[in-house]
């Protein structure tokens, strides 16, 4: 698709995971944790070679965390994980609890582009969590928050035996 100026435009969707869809997301949160084991010494390679999240199950059991697809021209190019009411009881409304981008999309902004089209539907009180040590994940959300003008509150806690930062905000 090609905007005025005739310059290529792609054409970013977030697309609810489906269950017969699971085996993709299983695949590509295996990228996403070994992007993400440089920063943290929990994340081991499973003896079958890839990366396993025990818990990829419980996005089609429990009701309140949602799998989306980001996508550019129905490609998928990586995934936002929500958690949300009813799973979260509390103080918030929802939760980016993981977001990945294929390596041969970032730098083009589009997972800010994902996170925008996110804001644009579901809005609320947030709350967003970073491994301390992630400055590339820490510095794309301080980057989401300028760009948004979002007024934050930031604190380091201690989750599950990983030193994070923890921001909370609204979307209005």
């Amino acid at each position: 698709m090609r905007n005025e100026e005739g310059v290529f435009q792609m054409k970013l969707i977030l697309k609810e995971v489906l269950l017969t869809e699971k085996l993709i997301l299983k695949n590509l949160f295996s990228l996403y944790l070994h992007d993400l084991s440089k920063f943290t010494s929990q994340i081991e390679l499973g003896v079958d070679g890839s990366f396993e999240y025990e818990e990829l199950e419980a996005f089609w059991e429990i009701d309140g965390l949602s799998p989306y697809f980001i996508l550019i021209d129905e490609n998928i190019i990586g995934f936002i994980l929500l958690v949300e009411r009813p799973f979260l009881k509390k103080d918030f409304d929802f939760g980016v609890n993981d977001l990945f981008i294929l390596n041969n999309y970032k730098g083009q902004g589009l997972g800010s582009k994902a996170v925008k089209k996110l804001f644009q539907v579901k809005k609320g009180k947030y709350f967003v969590i970073e491994l301390l040590e992630n400055r590339p994940a820490v510095l794309f959300w301080k980057r989401i928050y300028i760009e948004l003008n979002i007024q934050f509150e930031e604190k380091q806690d201690v989750v599950d035996d990983e030193h994070c930062l923890i921001q909370s905000f609204v979307i209005k």
